[in-house]
């Protein structure tokens, strides 16, 4: 009997276990457009380490004209390059929302770049995972954004 009795207990620790170790519940829409709020904020505010925090480990930045920026250390090392000449910056967002689980924001990037002002329009959209921005893709007229900010290829 008692054997019985230990070998319930034993099954039901590992039901407990298995149960616990399920992955968490998938970001609800708001939670997603929560967390790609915050990073507009942060660029809206210069705050660099704060968006670098808010890339997954393993996130990813493209500008779809470009290669893909992997990782956040390498994405760090790329936003870091670029905000050296950022001297003001807000992302003023005109539409965003929610569609199949994918955030898309429509928005003009209005910026002072080494003294140069600019707007560039741009879509991006994003895939959010657990609080951090797991993929970030950049729709924009790059020779446009170039020109605004005085910078020859």
């Amino acid at each position: 009997m008692r054997q019985r009795i230990l070998a319930v207990m034993g099954v039901a620790l590992l039901a407990l276990a298995a149960q616990s170790a399920q992955a968490d519940p998938p970001d609800t829409d708001a939670q997603k457009l929560a967390t790609v709020r915050q990073m507009i904020d942060a660029w809206n505010q210069r705050n660099w380490q704060q968006v670098y925090e808010l890339f997954a480990a393993d996130g990813v930045l493209q500008s779809m004209m470009l290669p893909p920026t992997v990782g956040r250390e390498a994405i760090q090392q790329r936003i870091g390059a670029l905000a050296k000449g950022i001297d003001s910056i807000e992302l003023r967002v005109q539409h965003i929302g929610v569609i199949d689980g994918v955030v898309f924001i429509e928005r003009v990037d209005d910026f002072v770049y080494r003294g140069k002002h600019g707007a560039v329009p741009v879509v991006g959209v994003v895939e959010v995972e657990k609080g951090r921005v797991k993929a970030w893709r950049e729709y924009y007229d790059r020779a446009q954004l170039l020109e605004a900010m005085g910078v020859k290829e």
